[in-house]
């Protein structure tokens, strides 16, 4: 299949290069001195127990339009790059195109396809003048949850950390033959890729932690571990997921685990720097506004008060301003 990773850092590297040594057609869209050592070298990926394999058969390039039609488009951007980069997506598409959506928070597409009063809510937190949607057509999208950890090395070099699941859902929860297609390609990649018929479910559980033990981390430079051990911190944290789990629960969000179990979770990853972490110390703009603005919007929208969530998400929007 010709499968095109749009944003191929990390995340998006290690999703291509495992795509590719199973001989499927791989397109990297990435820049800079990243995309140089791509092109001169191809890609490199290290495993976590240091054994390194090299991806010759790729296509890297900048530019979108020279990758030509697409099977699969994985946007494997964060989150606040995407807007910017959308318009450019279609120059990919053909008739039966789909496009993988591989974010962190609440994704843009939430509300689409869902029997809700919200259903055509835009949350501008993820899509602030809905330039996403306009050039990602819903009826393309699948949804994605992803877990691995990865980092990139050095240009060029894709240090894989741990996990290897994608979890994948259709917006409406039926199992089409694209869905099937798509988690047996990735399979056959060796990576797990589960398929969910409530999608939003699992977002929400990944999403409950994340929103807590992203910022806090960003904020005081602990790792989850520190964070869970303190006392103070683990308060803020469980204060800030409760708050978060009434929205949900108001959206008909089910939780399949308990918060506490989802704290201990966080706590066993140990000392774990998060991303939003590692972008604050790079200097980075974070997902600050995708893993906890969104959730502050959609608090507003169902009446729910989140004095917690809306204290750290301005603490961290300050700090990013600061290193602009």
């Amino acid at each position: 299949m010709r499968i095109c990773i749009v944003g191929a850092g990390a995340i998006g590297g290690y999703l291509g290069a495992k795509l590719a040594l199973a001989g499927e057609q791989v397109t990297l869209i990435a820049r800079g001195a990243h995309l140089e050592a791509i092109q001169t070298h191809g890609l490199k990926l290290r495993s976590p127990n240091g054994t390194e394999e090299a991806v010759k058969e790729v296509f890297a390039t900048q530019d979108i339009r020279q990758a030509g039609t697409q099977d699969i488009v994985v946007v494997a951007l964060k989150t606040q790059s995407v807007p910017a980069i959308a318009p450019q997506l279609p120059a990919l598409y053909g008739s039966e195109t789909i496009v993988v959506t591989a974010q962190n928070g609440i994704p843009w597409w939430y509300f689409r396809k869902l029997d809700t009063p919200y259903a055509d809510y835009r949350i501008r937190a993820v899509d602030p003048d809905g330039t996403v949607e306009a050039n990602i057509s819903v009826d393309r999208v699948i949804g994605c949850i992803v877990y691995p950890a990865a980092e990139l090395a050095a240009p060029g070099v894709v240090q894989h950390l741990k996990g290897d699941r994608f979890t994948l859902g259709e917006l409406d929860g039926s199992k089409s033959d694209r869905l099937q297609k798509l988690a047996q390609t990735f399979r056959h990649a060796g990576l797990k890729a589960p398929v969910r018929n409530q999608i939003r479910n699992e977002l929400w559980v990944k999403l409950w932690g994340n929103l807590a033990f992203n910022p806090l981390s960003a904020l005081t430079r602990a790792t989850l571990e520190q964070i869970c051990q303190y006392a103070l911190t683990r308060d803020l944290a469980r204060a800030m997921m409760q708050e978060a789990q009434t929205i949900a629960e108001k959206l008909g969000v089910e939780f399949g685990i308990s918060l506490e179990q989802r704290i201990q979770g966080a706590e066993e990853v140990g000392a774990h720097k998060t991303s939003m972490l590692q972008d604050i110390e790079a200097r980075r703009p974070t997902e600050v506004d995708a893993i906890v603005g969104s959730v502050a919007e959609l608090g507003r929208l169902t009446q729910t008060p989140t004095p917690h969530i809306d204290a750290i998400y301005a603490s961290v929007k300050l700090l990013e301003e600061q290193y602009k």
